[in-house]
């Protein structure tokens, strides 16, 4: 159940930090909404609140991990996988308890659901690259399993 629980929590911070991207509004306000207007049950909600507030509060860090890895600017990247990336380069960076297959996994999830065609694949590929930069210890552990 936790699993399911935190793909929810996931799937609605992506979808509050499309919104601040769109709005700019107030994250906290933002999350109030969805509390209002969003089924919570089966939800981590802690998950959901920590993801979106600190996603918010660290886009700066978070942008200069993706910046490098595009071969355009950021503001030209697709807004649903732009919320996407940065919820995942969230979770390689700054939640090390969370596997980096089930990010990227779960990146790719997300992207297959909200985003446009192939966004899925510009998502797959760069989520990969961001994993082999952050994540070194974890992947090199598991390729010599």
């Amino acid at each position: 159940m936790k699993g399911n629980a935190r793909s929810r929590a996931r799937r609605l911070a992506m979808q509050a930090i499309f919104e601040w991207q769109m709005t700019a509004n107030d994250p906290q306000s933002i999350i109030a909404q969805t509390h209002a207007e969003q089924n919570m049950k089966n939800v981590d909600d802690d998950y959901f609140v920590a993801l979106t507030t600190n996603i918010v509060n660290h886009v700066t860090a978070i942008d200069e991990h993706i910046t490098p890895l595009l071969s355009r600017e950021l503001g030209e990247v697709d807004l649903v996988e732009k919320a996407v990336l940065r919820l995942g380069v969230y979770e390689l960076a700054y939640r090390p308890d969370v596997p980096y297959k089930v990010v990227i996994n779960e990146a790719v999830e997300l992207a297959k659901t909200f985003g446009a065609e192939q966004g899925h694949r510009f998502v797959n590929g760069l989520m990969d690259k961001l994993a082999e930069k952050i994540r070194t210890v974890e992947i090199e552990k598991n390729r010599k399993k």
